[in-house]
């Protein structure tokens, strides 16, 4: 099974993933902090609340001079895509089941240390998050996810029926999976990794052409909507999965863009195969958000917090104990195995599990 319904041609990965999905005309080839790797600048987009094209420029926790740019230490290097072909596995995931902790207007990736300066957001995970969030104060702080070692904030623009919030209810499936055809080199998050999905400023089309793009919208036998479909069947709710990119460049835990040091796998031309660009090497878990709201009936009144449907993006901030992200990523994706939340794959129980009852490394 391909883990990414949406693969971009190589070609076209850094021109259309950055140029099309944020909706900019032109995209400027710059280097990094000491002119080691290019990286791409985004043109600002004034005005505009949430998740902004604009570059980050505030300094915060976790970015003292305030340039966006947020180096690895270490970096990793000497690291080459795999185009080995493993032996095959249908599966090689495992789920981060994280609840609902609050809502605020906060943002602390786009807009760190600036409370408020968002659209709402529905938080995730880390019970603590908030605009001036950072490593050091998510890390090993309280959760929502059954894994107590998952301290990680998850979250997305909030939904509204009317004037009503509407919160998915229990445990939300976050997919950790292999973006490549080789799940065998793939490898945990590193400490303090944050990035955002998609864009609140795209198109339906855009939307549509993400390659984060599984099925879009959906409730009862109504599929692929880049907008909420016009109703729902009473009893059903509405769905949306969205996948995140897997390719690290190995060099920043955060850019400007908070996209550019992330990148989608890509096809290696002549084959079916799945692996990560040059300048992205690193193989990293694909997260795919599988979102449930509990909303039904006539939808003709709902909508996200950063507006339609198709402006659904979301963000991730890295903050597992680096121990228990190892187990469940090496037992369960590098392992070939479908794995719940306690790193158990079912239909393979001679295998075991990689964390104990109480989700924790045995």
């Amino acid at each position: 099974m391909r883990p990414s319904p949406r693969r971009l041609p190589a070609l076209l990965l850094g021109t259309a993933l950055l140029a099309g999905v944020l909706g900019i005309g032109t995209i400027a080839s710059a280097a990094g902090p000491g002119g080691d790797a290019p990286a791409t600048a985004v043109p600002a987009a004034a005005g505009h609340s949430g998740h902004t094209k604009a570059v980050s420029t505030q300094a915060s926790g976790d970015d003292p001079d305030g340039d966006g740019y947020i180096p690895a230490v270490p970096r990793v290097t000497g690291v080459t895509p795999s185009h080995a072909t493993p032996p095959p596995r249908y599966f090689h995931e495992f789920q981060a089941n994280c609840s609902v902790t609050h809502t605020a207007p906060d943002d602390p990736i786009v807009h760190p240390g600036r409370p408020g300066r968002s659209h709402d957001h529905t938080f995730m995970g880390n019970t603590s998050t908030r605009a001036d969030s950072t490593t050091a104060s998510l890390y090993g702080g309280g959760t929502t996810c059954k894994a107590p070692a998952d301290a990680s904030a998850y979250w997305m623009p909030s939904l509204y029926k009317g004037d009503r919030k509407v919160l998915p209810i229990g445990p939300q499936v976050i997919y950790y999976k292999a973006g490549v055809t080789d799940y065998t080199s793939v490898r945990p998050f590193p400490k303090g990794l944050r990035f955002v999905v998609g864009d609140p400023a795209q198109s339906a089309d855009q939307f549509r052409d993400h390659p984060g793009w599984v099925e879009g919208f959906e409730c009862g036998d109504s599929y692929k909507n880049t907008d909420f479909p016009p109703n729902c069947p009473t009893g059903t709710q509405l769905n949306l999965r969205m996948q995140a990119p897997s390719c690290w460049d190995g060099r920043y835990l955060d850019t400007p863009d908070h996209q550019s040091h992330m990148a989608y796998p890509v096809v290696k031309p002549g084959t079916n195969d799945d692996v990560c660009p040059a300048g992205h090497p690193v193989a990293l878990p694909m997260i795919e958000f599988k979102m449930a709201w509990p909303v039904d009936g006539d939808m003709s009144q709902v909508r996200l917090a950063s507006g339609r449907g198709h402006s659904f993006h979301y963000d991730f901030f890295n903050a597992w104990e680096e121990r228990t992200l190892k187990a469940l990523v090496d037992h369960c994706v590098v392992g070939g195995l479908q794995c719940d939340a306690r790193g158990y794959d079912e239909t393979h129980p001679e295998r075991g599990a990689a964390l104990d009852a109480q989700y924790r490394l045995p």
